[in-house]
């Protein structure tokens, strides 16, 4: 079965920069679809972005449509997310998710494999 560990995360200033990774292990990431999400303080979990297994097919959540990117590079079995023009509000606990579909899906239940998340905290 497939394990995915997150990296990259850390604490930042308002206006910064962050990219997360996600690595897999035990399978690659051939067909899965592969997603982020991240639970703030208080909050329930969120969609961030979705990535469909060839790079072609990206959803992403409102609130940060236009200032992340999540791609993917198969041959190292790698997930990434771009994070730009951070702020507060992105403060939360990220997770990479996968599963092998054929559609993006935005709702965390439709994600069997889950990484064990990584913080992000961006300070004013």
């Amino acid at each position: 079965q497939v394990q995915l560990v997150e990296s990259g995360g850390g604490l930042v200033q308002a206006g910064a920069s962050l990219r997360l990774s996600c690595l897999a292990s035990g399978r690659t990431f051939r067909g899965y679809v592969v997603g982020w999400f991240r639970q703030g303080p208080g909050k329930g979990r969120e969609f961030v972005a979705a990535i469909s297994w060839n790079n072609v097919s990206v959803k992403y959540g409102d609130s940060v449509k236009g200032r992340f990117t999540i791609s993917r590079d198969n041959a190292k079995n790698a997930v990434y997310l771009q994070m730009n023009s951070l702020k507060v509000e992105d403060t939360a606990v990220y997770y990479c998710a996968a599963d092998l579909r054929g559609t993006l899906g935005s709702s965390s239940a439709a994600y069997g494999y889950w990484g064990q998340g990584i913080q992000v905290t961006v300070s004013s």
